[in-house]
């Protein structure tokens, strides 16, 4: 099945500038209720779920549940920075996942499906790892978050079955859980 073609969020001089606003990326487990959670924030013009953090070029979603490609599920968005912060998108993210489990979320274990919040500038990475000490020291979670705050590079589109799962689907196919 085709891929969308990769997006390069490393690229200077504005690398945060899209065409529908602002961007970001995360990952917090299954891509799918990622994304569910994400896209009904006011302010989210689109969301994109795919691949990123790894080494393989243009890998697939079988290359990725392979473990050798060191590809994260991630979700793109692009939103509207008059109607949504940047600063909510990371508050928000905290609400939506497990940070604090390693490499899992819920049922789903592998690398990929770590935390990780992608930063395409210095301003988006100083915000992240406020919001993570803020976020660590509400006494809300057990255990250290184990978050990443690294450095936004490509981010491969998933296949077209991916995009927008749970709402073709009519359900949350997987929740973490906090969604129970």
């Amino acid at each position: 099945m085709k891929q969308a073609a990769p997006i390069d969020l490393s690229q200077a001089p504005a690398p945060t500038k899209a065409a529908t606003g602002e961007r970001a990326m995360f990952a917090g487990g299954c891509f799918w209720g990622t994304q569910y959670s994400f896209q009904s924030l006011p302010g989210v013009t689109r969301s994109i779920v795919g691949y990123s953090g790894g080494h393989t070029k243009n890998p697939t979603y079988r290359d990725v549940c392979g473990h050798g490609t060191g590809h994260a599920e991630a979700v793109y968005l692009e939103y509207d920075p008059k109607k949504l912060s940047y600063r909510k998108l990371v508050d928000y993210f905290w609400t939506i996942h497990d940070p604090t489990t390693m490499n899992r979320q819920g049922p789903d274990f592998g690398d990929q499906y770590r935390s990780a919040i992608f930063y395409t500038s210095n301003e988006q990475k100083a915000i992240a790892e406020d919001s993570k000490k803020a976020a660590q020291a509400s006494g809300r979670f057990s255990g250290p978050i184990v978050t990443q705050i690294v450095p936004a590079g490509i981010f491969y589109p998933a296949e077209e079955y991916h995009q927008n799962y749970d709402v073709k689907n009519g359900s949350l196919s997987c929740p973490s859980p906090v969604h129970k």
